[in-house]
């Protein structure tokens, strides 16, 4: 019996023995769990990514540090360190592969001289001041021509015509007899001779006033007889420009004959831009080549800056003086003028290329970093053939983008256009169609085809993480719309132009009215 209680007492401490090894066992292993689980969390909590801020849902330029809402009721859009911070802090942010598939290049913002060349283009003209009209003073008719053509050339003093005139007639006679009177009295008092004189200067005066040459006064002088005809002599060396005369014809005084044009120098009349016209001064000497003798190079003068500008070109007249030997250069013929500007002093430039102009402002692409770009408004001075000066919004040293910055500047308005680099080469024009717009499906409330805009209430919109809405939408073209009214259910695809403009490029009507899913205000 002892025994058998000295077993059962065996058995107990064993059992008891067992509970408390398997309890601390448990304790262990619940310990072991709990730490593991803390660590755990402590981990996921060091990973947690750190809040930035809260940027507009319509791509506005506009942060919240506290999670708001805009007037359409959209939540602000949480940014995180890590993510695409620029365009809310207006940078773009674009990946190494993107800028190497975009080919953007940059170049330093440096001091130069900006030489430069104003270009314009001019035509020939005759010299206004070399003209010369051969017009009778006296009534008669034309007996002959010696010059018969429009465009032959002459000499000076060249016989151009002879006239018949009876007042020219009458006075050589009345010089002649004149002239004879003056040497019969010569041995007859002082009086008498001075009258004769006086008489005979008159008339000589008169054929003078008349334009006969000096050659056939001296002729009737010498005691010639008067003559029938006269002939009528070119004044200058040049072309005939016009010729009225006709063998036979009778001519009133003052009536312009022959007119005739000295060559020798001509005018170009340059049209030189606006812009250009401060850079010009009287005296500048500009080269000048002509289609005519693209071999050949001409210089002249800058004489003349006409007060008055061509509002439809808006350009100003400029006056260059040239020779013109050997009558190289025609009338009316086309010329191109290069006027070289003296280099000014050293100015902060960019290159052309990396000016942005968006008709109201002039941008630049800084480079911040590689794949990090920052919008800047600059102020612009002088510009050359290559480089334009930057007076304002570019420090000296900084990299400007030079190609591809009008690819970058999309990324600021839709950075969805660049996304679909990436892509593979042969589902490029699908991803390229998706990532420049965004689609949605709802219902046309409202067309203003005035200001040609529409009113939509659609659905959610994943590429943007847009609930479903009401909201105005721009118009691409107003044949858009077509037949459709309010009311109906339409698909569309859209992309944003500037910031917070959104503007449908396809537009489908699908039928009668449905939901457009959760409606703004």
């Amino acid at each position: 019996m002892k025994h058998r209680y000295m077993a059962v007492f065996a058995i107990v401490l064993l059992a008891a023995g067992a509970g408390y090894w398997l309890g601390k066992t448990r304790v262990g292993a619940g310990d072991t769990a709990s730490t593991t689980a803390t660590a755990a969390s402590a981990a996921a909590a060091s990973k947690e990514r750190k809040l930035l801020y809260y940027r507009n849902p319509m791509g506005l330029p506009d942060t919240s540090p506290v999670p708001k809402k805009d007037s359409m009721g959209m939540d602000y859009i949480a940014v995180y360190a890590g993510e695409d911070e620029g365009t809310a802090a207006g940078e773009v942010r674009i990946s190494t592969e993107k800028v190497q598939k975009l080919g953007v290049r940059t170049e330093p913002a440096a001091l130069r001289e900006l030489a430069r060349q104003v270009r314009a283009a001019g035509r020939v003209e005759i010299d206004e001041r070399r003209l010369h009209a051969v017009a009778p003073k006296f009534e008669g008719w034309v007996e002959r021509l010696h010059v018969n053509a429009t465009g032959q050339p002459v000499g000076k003093g060249q016989a151009l015509f002879e006239v018949y005139s009876p007042e020219l007639v009458s006075a050589q006679r009345e010089y002649m007899v004149a002239a004879k009177g003056v040497a019969a009295l010569k041995d007859a008092p002082a009086e008498a001779q001075a009258s004769m004189r006086q008489l005979a200067e008159a008339s000589l005066t008169r054929l003078r006033n008349w334009d006969i040459s000096e050659e056939q006064i001296k002729a009737l002088a010498a005691g010639g007889e008067a003559k029938r005809t006269l002939s009528f002599r070119s004044p200058v060396a040049g072309v005939v420009l016009e010729k009225k005369a006709l063998a036979g014809m009778r001519f009133m005084p003052g009536e312009t004959l022959y007119q005739i044009a000295d060559v020798s120098s001509v005018w170009v009349l340059a049209d030189v831009f606006e812009r250009d016209i401060g850079l010009v001064k009287a005296g500048q000497k500009v080269r000048l080549s002509i289609n005519a003798y693209p071999e050949k190079s001409f210089t002249g003068t800058i004489a003349y800056i006409y007060p008055t500008l061509k509002a439809e070109t808006r350009t100003v007249p400029v006056r260059i003086e040239l020779a013109n030997p050997g009558g190289l250069l025609k009338p009316a013929m086309y010329a191109s003028v290069d006027l070289a500007v003296g280099a000014r002093d050293k100015v902060l430039t960019v290159p052309v290329s990396a000016v942005i102009d968006s008709g109201t402002q002039q941008i630049v692409l800084v480079q911040k970093a590689v794949g990090r770009f920052e919008p800047r408004a600059v102020k612009l001075g002088a510009r050359s053939d290559d480089y334009v000066e930057v007076r304002e919004g570019v420090a000296d040293g900084e990299a400007v983008v030079v190609a591809a910055n009008f690819l970058i500047d999309a990324e600021s308005n839709l950075k969805a256009a660049l996304g679909g680099l990436s892509a593979a080469p042969g589902d490029a024009a699908a991803t390229a169609g998706k990532a420049v717009s965004h689609q949605a499906t709802g219902k046309l409330d409202a067309i203003d085809a005035k200001a040609g805009a529409v009113t939509v209430t659609h659905g959610p919109v994943p590429s943007l993480k847009w609930p479903g809405m009401t909201m105005d939408f721009v118009l691409a073209n107003s044949s858009l719309i077509g037949n459709l009214k309010p009311g109906a259910t339409i698909e569309f695809s859209f992309v944003e132009r500037k910031p917070g403009e959104w503007v449908i490029v396809k537009l489908d009507g699908t039928g009668a009215s449905r939901p457009a899913g959760h409606q703004g205000h």
